[in-house]
C-alpha cells in the first residue's frame, strides 16, 4: 500500500493494520467488533483498488437496518476526495430519483460506481438479476457487512451470493462476530469469500471435520445431531491466512465513547398510523391557534410510541402495531458480545422485550429494573450484573428508574431501544456504564426509524439539544410532526 496514500479520516492504528493486510488480497474478512471502524476500512480498501485501476465498481451488501447508512453516512465521510464516485441504492419500488441512479449505475463513465443494497434483496428474483447484470458489466469488489445474515447455507440468499460472488474480483465480508451460534456459522461467510478457503468445498465436508455428529432417531423420523466440536485450533489457524481481528479493548486509541445508529425500517401498519396522526395532529395546530402545548406533546408521545410498535388509544388501552423493531435488536445482539444495557422509554417495551429476550437467550440470561421491579430484589440483580461470571448478560431498564445512582461498568454496550425526550436523563443513562470502574470502551446503539420523530428525538440529543424548549421557541414543533 502506498505510505501517501491521501485518507480523507485518518485512520486508527488497528484500521490502517488492517488495510495493510487486506487491501490487496482478493479475499479477506475483517472480523473487527462494532464501533472499531470497520466501514472506512472497506471504503479505503475501495479506493485503493479503484486507484490501482483493477475495480471500477463496488457493491456493498448490509441489513435493512444498516445499508442506508452506507449511502447517507459511511461513504460521504470517508470516500477521499480525490475519488470521483457515483452510487445508487436499492429498491425495489424506487422512487424517481432512486430508479435514475440505478439506471446511471450502467452508462460507460471514468467514476468508481457503487450499489447499496440490503442483503434481503438476494432471496427475489428481481435483485438477483439486477447484481448479476451490474457484475457482468464491470470490475467488481462485492463486500457483505453483518456477514452473519449468510451464515446459513440452505437460506436461498446465501445460495444466490455465493454463486454471484464468483464473478466478482474482489470479495470482503465485515462482522464482529462471525460465530453467534456455533463454529459452523462460519462455513458459508467464508464459502462467499471463496468455497475452498477453508480447504471443504461443502458444508457437510466441513461439519464433519470441526463438529462431533450423532444419529438420532425421534419415532420414525432420523436425523444427524450436532453434539460438540472438535479441531478448532486447526479453525483457528485456516482463518488467521485471510481475516484481521480486532476488540474494542484492544484498540487503545479509540475514543471511550462510541456511537452509531441501527435504522429500523416502518411496516405498513406503522406507516398508516403514523400518517394520521400526523396529520390529525398538523390539521389541528393550523385551523386553530390556541391549542395547548401539553396537546402538541401529546401528539409528539403518540408518535414515538408508534415507532416504537405499539399505541395507547383513547380508552388508556395499550395495543400492539406490527413492527421491526425487536427484530433489529435481536440482530444487534447477535452481532455484539459481553454485557448489555437495553434502555426503553415505555414500560410496554421493557415486558415485551423481556418476553421476546428469554425465549431467545434463556431466563438467568435477562432481568429488568424499573418501576415494577420490587425493591428487595433490585440490588441483587445489579450484583449478578456487574459478576462477570454470572449468567446475567442483558438489563433491560428505563432511565427514570436505572438512569441514576447506579454503578453497571460490566457493560460494553448500551442499546437505545428507545429515546426518552429528557437530555439530563439521557446523560445519565449513558454514565450508568462509562464511569470510574469501566475498562472497556462503550458503544452506544440508537434505534432509529428514518424520517419521523423517532429520529428528530436522537438527532436533538445528540446535539444537546433541550427537546421542550425546541417545541416551545416557536413553530419549530411542525417540523417534528411532519
Amino acid at each position: 500500500m502506498e505510505i501517501n496514500y491521501k485518507f480523507k479520516t485518518k485512520p486508527y492504528a488497528h484500521q490502517l493494520q488492517a488495510l495493510k493486510k487486506s487491501w490487496k488480497k482478493h479475499e479477506y474478512a475483517y472480523f473487527m467488533e462494532m464501533g472499531t471502524g470497520k466501514s472506512k476500512v472497506l471504503i479505503d480498501n475501495i479506493a485503493i483498488l479503484y486507484n490501482k485501476g483493477v475495480i471500477n465498481s463496488a457493491i456493498i451488501i448490509a441489513p435493512k437496518g444498516v445499508y442506508r447508512n452506507w449511502l447517507e453516512k459511511e461513504i460521504p465521510a470517508h470516500m477521499p476526495d480525490h475519488v470521483e464516485y457515483k452510487t445508487a441504492i436499492w429498491n425495489p419500488a424506487p422512487n424517481k430519483k432512486q430508479k435514475k441512479d440505478l439506471v446511471e449505475l450502467f452508462d460507460p463513465c471514468y467514476e468508481l460506481k457503487i450499489l447499496i443494497i440490503n442483503v434481503e434483496a438476494f432471496s427475489t428474483k428481481k435483485g438477483v438479476a439486477y447484481v448479476d447484470k451490474f457484475i457482468m458489466g464491470n470490475l467488481c469488489l462485492m463486500a457483505v457487512d453483518e456477514s452473519t445474515t449468510i451464515k446459513n447455507p440452505k437460506a436461498q440468499r446465501t445460495k444466490n451470493l455465493i454463486k454471484l460472488a464468483v464473478n466478482t474480483k474482489y470479495r470482503r465480508i465485515l462482522t464482529g462476530f462471525p460465530v453467534t451460534r456455533s463454529p459452523l456459522d462460519l462455513y458459508s461467510q467464508c464459502a462467499f469469500l471463496n468455497t475452498h478457503l477453508l480447504g471443504y468445498g461443502s458444508f457437510y465436508s466441513f461439519q464433519n471435520r470441526y463438529a462431533q455428529v450423532m444419529n438420532r432417531k425421534l419415532g420414525t423420523h432420523s436425523f444427524r445431531q450436532v453434539v460438540g466440536y472438535q479441531n478448532l485450533e486447526e479453525l483457528t489457524s485456516s482463518l488467521d491466512s485471510f481475516s484481521y481481528r480486532v476488540l474494542k479493548k484492544e484498540c487503545l486509541d479509540l475514543p471511550d465513547k462510541i456511537y452509531t445508529t441501527r435504522e429500523v425500517e416502518l411496516t405498513p401498519e406503522q406507516k398508516k398510523v403514523y400518517k394520521d396522526i400526523a396529520k390529525y395532529a398538523i390539521a389541528e395546530l393550523e385551523s386553530n391557534e390556541t391549542v395547548s402545548v401539553t396537546s402538541i406533546l401529546t401528539q409528539i408521545l403518540r408518535l414515538h410510541q408508534v415507532v416504537c410498535g405499539f399505541v395507547k388509544h383513547d380508552q388508556g388501552e395499550e395495543v400492539e402495531i406490527k413492527n421491526n423493531r425487536l427484530d433489529e435488536l435481536i440482530n444487534i445482539l447477535q452481532e455484539t458480545q459481553g454485557k448489555t444495557i437495553i434502555w426503553a422509554n415505555y414500560q410496554y417495551d421493557i415486558k415485551r422485550i423481556l418476553k421476546t429476550l428469554q425465549e431467545f437467550t434463556g431466563t438467568d440470561s435477562v432481568a429488568t429494573y424499573y418501576g415494577e421491579t420490587p425493591d428487595e430484589e433490585r440490588q441483587e440483580i445489579i450484583r449478578r450484573f456487574q459478576d462477570p461470571n454470572s449468567q446475567l448478560q442483558y438489563l433491560i431498564s428505563n432511565v427514570q428508574t436505572g438512569g441514576y445512582g447506579i454503578t453497571l461498568t460490566e457493560a460494553k454496550n448500551v442499546i437505545y431501544y428507545s429515546n426518552n425526550y429528557d437530555l439530563e436523563k439521557r446523560l445519565q443513562s449513558e454514565d450508568r456504564a462509562h464511569r470510574i470502574g469501566q475498562s472497556n470502551k462503550v458503544t452506544y446503539i440508537d434505534l432509529v426509524a428514518k424520517g419521523t420523530v423517532d429520529e428528530k428525538i436522537v438527532k436533538a440529543l445528540r446535539s444537546k439539544l433541550n427537546l421542550a424548549q425546541e417545541v416551545l421557541g416557536d413553530e419549530k414543533w411542525k417540523d417534528w410532526i411532519k
